[in-house]
């Protein structure tokens, strides 16, 4: 593969301090951002057509919090959001313009962007300040047209998250600092573990999620699975081991990765089965095989995102940007360009994904 928990209560003067700068950043995210989207989130109606009065996902949800197995907005109300994550940012960085997410925001209506930072493969650990601030950048690109962020450690290789451990700690600090009063990030903290025990994964998580609480209490935090965040289906496992021993912390959810022409029934099963029990987040997918490639199963996709809109589960799919396989939704050169709107920029699975998320 590309490869019950309840928000804190109480007031203290630091969190009523948080709370009303939260409530401040979104006041100006109703007013100054007039590239708006539909409100509320995924309410199940037709989107609203963009306009400078309409809210967008930000300021008509507010901060988000894990209320028994759902994602919920500051109402208590059960949201999910769907919307896009970017490749890497040490090799697609193009892709993630202006231009593009005034795209993702209007044109698509999406309520969220993956801000996915490798940390092997040429990423953070070639230049931590330099990546760090690149992530920033884009957090702040998509807070600024009203859509969440997902600040995702996109460790791959090697696959057990505490091989990176003091990187991880460092930048999540440094994330958690600057996005502690802003009710737009989630906090996705190890993508895809492999060739580890969840015992493993869930000490790690133990680490790392007070490093995160230290400096911002109120943020959901996203865990990854084992065997690339498929609950363990691709190691020979399934959800029991989590369920059966879950982390110890609240407000957090349990992230899951599926594509479509390589996971099929015991994947499907599996998702299915886990949202029952435990608080899901899809942060990948794709309608192709495993490495984002090859032909696109859109009826097996369907399948997967009739699931997610029955559970409210939230999504994001696997890529904005032109790299070359047919995973990423853009055509090879676009993010060379300058024009990002519309259908005839975007490969097959571009068209599908964004008529997705439309709708």
């Amino acid at each position: 593969m590309h490869q019950r928990t309840t928000p804190p209560t109480g007031s203290t003067p630091t969190t009523g301090r948080r709370r009303m700068a939260r409530k401040a950043l979104l006041a100006a995210s109703a007013l100054g951002v007039v590239t708006a989207l539909m409100a509320p989130v995924r309410a199940g109606a037709a989107p609203a057509p963009a306009s400078p009065t309409a809210a967008t996902p930000l300021a008509a949800n507010g901060q988000l919090s894990v209320c028994g197995r759902q994602l919920c907005n500051d109402s208590g109300q059960a949201v999910a959001l769907n919307g896009m994550s970017t490749h890497g940012t040490q090799w697609y960085a193009q892709c993630v313009t202006d231009g593009s997410l005034d795209a993702l925001a209007q044109d698509w209506r999406a309520d969220v962007l993956r801000v996915s930072t490798y940390v092997q493969e040429g990423g953070y650990e070639t230049d931590p300040a330099g990546f760090t601030a690149r992530a920033q950048k884009f957090v702040d690109a998509a807070h600024a047209r009203g859509m969440y962020a997902v600040i995702d450690w996109h460790m791959l290789s090697p696959g057990d998250p505490n091989a990176n451990l003091s990187r991880a700690k460092t930048f999540f600090t440094a994330m958690a600092k600057k996005y502690k009063n802003h009710p737009g990030v989630l906090y996705e903290i190890a993508n895809e573990p492999s060739g580890v025990s969840w015992s493993g994964i869930k000490s790690y998580a133990e680490q790392i999620i007070p490093v995160i609480r230290a400096q911002d209490p109120d943020a959901v935090v996203l865990v990854g699975t084992r065997a690339w965040s498929s609950f363990g289906v691709s190691e020979g496992s399934d959800e029991k081991e989590v369920v059966n021993n879950p982390v110890r912390a609240s407000n957090i959810m349990y992230t899951f990765h599926f594509y479509a022409a390589s996971h099929r029934e015991e994947y499907l099963n599996a998702l299915d089965r886990a949202s029952e029990k435990l608080p899901v987040f899809v942060t990948e997918f794709g309608t192709q095989n495993y490495a984002g490639e090859g032909a696109n199963d859109f009826t097996m996709s369907q399948r997967y995102l009739d699931l997610m809109k029955r559970k409210k589960i939230s999504w994001t799919n696997w890529n904005y940007s032109d790299d070359h396989r047919s995973g990423a939704v853009f055509k090879t050169g676009t993010c060379d360009g300058s024009n990002w709107t519309g259908t005839g920029v975007l490969k097959e699975a571009g068209v599908w994904i964004r008529e997705r998320i439309r709708q």
